[in-house]
């Protein structure tokens, strides 16, 4: 867990340079990687660090990926239509799963209440923007292909709370269980 503190420490000290004007025309998203084990830890920790970046002048937002998700499917048209198909094949895991992701993905769903997020805080110069709860995630996407389709989009500070492994410089495996994925374009903080 001292890592944990050390790897924050670190992305703080990163995210003094994100108040500059950035000439390299990246965007400021940023991966906190950590062990997936040491996901509760990262919750609990989360108040203390919203705290901490207060006190260096940020305006700390959240978005959970969890209750996003939950709300796109609980609130979906097609819900009731669903449950009768699972109902008839309670063990076609892969029809589900690939039901379940498309509704989060429809008409842009989960990326485009992102963006909203983002484009929300565009005018708030000292924002920061935490999306959280990413194991919510699984199995349906990464947030690999989500960050890709909102590049250029990032309108502040993003930390992206990431619970895997990463593997050299520019991959990372979600979870620690899938394949190394090399598709962000971001700065990768601890793992």
């Amino acid at each position: 867990m001292e890592s944990l503190q050390k790897d924050f420490d670190e992305l703080v000290q990163r995210l003094k340079g994100t108040r500059r004007l950035n000439s390299r025309g990246d965007d400021p998203v940023f991966y906190l990687v950590f062990r997936p084990d040491l996901m509760l830890s990262v919750k609990r920790k989360m108040k203390g660090w919203r705290a901490k970046l207060a006190l260096e002048g940020w305006n700390v937002h959240t978005f959970s990926m969890g209750d996003a998700i939950h709300n796109i499917l609980k609130n979906h048209s097609l819900r009731d239509i669903w449950r009768q198909g699972e109902a008839e094949d309670p063990l076609d895991f892969g029809e589900i799963n690939k039901t379940l992701a498309d509704a989060i993905m429809a008409g842009g769903g989960l990326k485009s209440m992102i963006d909203e997020k983002l484009q929300r805080l565009a005018d708030q110069e000292d924002a920061i923007l935490f999306l959280t709860d990413l194991e919510a995630l699984h199995p349906y996407l990464r947030v690999g292909s989500i960050e890709l389709g909102l590049q250029g989009r990032f309108t502040v500070p993003t930390v992206i709370l990431y619970p895997g492994d990463r593997a050299g410089r520019t991959h990372l495996r979600f979870l620690g269980i899938y394949p190394e994925d090399g598709n962000y374009r971001s700065t990768h903080i601890g793992g």
